[in-house]
């Protein structure tokens, strides 16, 4: 069932994306009297799911769910159509039409997709508001995994700031370690202050496992003891807080599961403070690893912050919200280039994608997430590649500053070198999708 809510977020959120990207070119072309033959919902090789013909334009859906496209008279695009650029021009085609009106046609669905993260991000902080961790919410401290122990970080270790400038929001640590080149990190241990630099191992490891290498740190405190568990018939209660699990010191909730996990089957001594007395509880431990109990929970032990926005507060708020998408995405393309981070190997395809979205349906992640999608496909489309639009833009910018057409052959030509590079990046993306699962 999650798999099936999934991709029916995936499949709804790119169906909006998609239709409101290319009615960005659509509605500057017709503006212009250009020709649409096409206007397409994912791609229709051989056949389509549904078609109907309003004027001069076909409307439709493929079966292809990869994308989507409008068909404009007198172009050469992905449809490869050859034929119609064989007879002379004609006023109602594309390759008819001035440099600057062919050049906001094709600007158009990256625009509509830039302006509609902003207004999705706009409308989630309107409802929703946004709540976050401030970094000194986090009262505990962390508690790392074996990427952050090798750089130096131990568990209730509180970072102070990051390249020598404060976070505000703990989750943006991360960010800044893995995104900015920030390699000096300011740490209190206990009562003392130390300084950690981020070796480059560190940036590899977090693009390898792709989960943050560190959490906030939970108290291993009873709130909940389930009714006839092992931990019930050892006497836990409430507020109990477990310290020790056959003499190991648990101070954190994840040494609990740790020690518990180790072991399955067997009976354990357990510490258990309770107000101000150490008491020592024997409990079996089934074979899943747990007694029958549950901590209070983040919300409850760790401090968050909520700021809601009103209406014209929310704008500003969801444009910087996109422009932050924006940047932090560029950081994250300009990883693939640096060889010792081996990002290439985690590009990820559709199931990437589809793992991003709630496993049940969730409209404020829904919405946050295809905000974030409608900038990184505005990104990925602006990209100087031919077969995509920023390709087209760079040969519309060098007719603007020269003068001169490049000749139909070179774009041509350019249009096929562009398919293969996206099909290229396509297997890519989803072979390492599929090497994962098979993993």
């Amino acid at each position: 069932m999650e798999i099936l809510i999934r991709a029916t977020q995936l499949i709804l959120s790119l169906s909006i994306l998609v239709i409101l990207h290319e009615l960005g070119h659509f509605i500057p072309a017709k503006l212009f009297k250009t020709k649409v033959e096409k206007f397409y919902l994912f791609f229709d090789p051989w056949f389509s799911l549904f078609k109907i013909k309003k004027g001069e334009t076909e409307y439709g859906v493929g079966w292809l769910p990869l994308g989507g496209y409008v068909k404009i008279a007198g172009m050469i695009d992905e449809s490869m159509d050859k034929e119609q650029l064989k007879a002379p021009p004609q006023p109602w085609e594309f390759r008819s039409k001035p440099a600057w009106q062919r050049l906001i046609i094709m600007i158009g669905g990256v625009t509509v997709n830039v302006l509609l993260g902003m207004i999705i991000y706009a409308m989630v902080l309107f409802v929703w508001g946004t709540e976050y961790l401030p970094n000194d919410g986090a009262k505990h401290g962390i508690y790392v995994d074996s990427v952050a122990y090798e750089m130096g970080l131990r568990n209730g270790d509180k970072i102070i700031s990051v390249g020598g400038k404060q976070v505000e929001k703990f989750n943006d640590i991360q960010l800044r370690i893995l995104l900015e080149d920030q390699n000096n990190l300011e740490v209190m241990r206990g009562e003392q202050t130390i300084q950690l630099s981020v070796p480059p191992s560190t940036v590899a490891g977090m693009i390898k496992i792709q989960r943050p290498i560190f959490e906030p740190a939970l108290l291993p405190i009873v709130k909940e003891v389930f009714e006839n568990s092992n931990a019930d018939s050892a006497g836990l209660q409430v507020n109990d807080q477990l310290i020790t699990i056959n003499n190991f010191t648990t101070p954190f909730f994840r040494d609990v599961v740790d020690a518990l996990s180790k072991n399955k089957g067997e009976t354990v001594e357990i510490g258990v403070l309770r107000n101000n007395d150490t008491l020592i509880l024997e409990a079996l431990v089934n074979e899943k690893g747990a007694i029958g109990f549950g901590i209070f929970p983040q919300n409850e032990q760790l401090v968050y912050s909520t700021q809601e926005y009103g209406f014209l507060e929310s704008i500003p708020a969801g444009i910087i919200k996109a422009y932050d998408s924006f940047e932090n995405y560029i950081k994250q393309i300009k990883l693939i280039f640096k060889p010792e981070t081996e990002a290439y190997k985690n590009l990820g395809g559709f199931i990437t994608i589809s793992k991003a979205f709630a496993p049940q349906w969730d409209w404020r992640r829904f919405w946050s997430f295809t905000a974030f999608l409608s900038i990184i496909l505005a990104i990925m489309n602006i990209l100087p590649i031919p077969a995509l639009d920023g390709g087209h833009v760079m040969f519309l910018i060098y007719e603007i500053i020269s003068g001169r057409k490049p000749h139909d052959k070179v774009l041509e030509y350019a249009q096929i070198a562009g398919v293969v590079i996206l099909l290229g990046l396509m297997l890519l993306a989803n072979g390492n999708d599929l090497l994962k699962l098979f993993q």
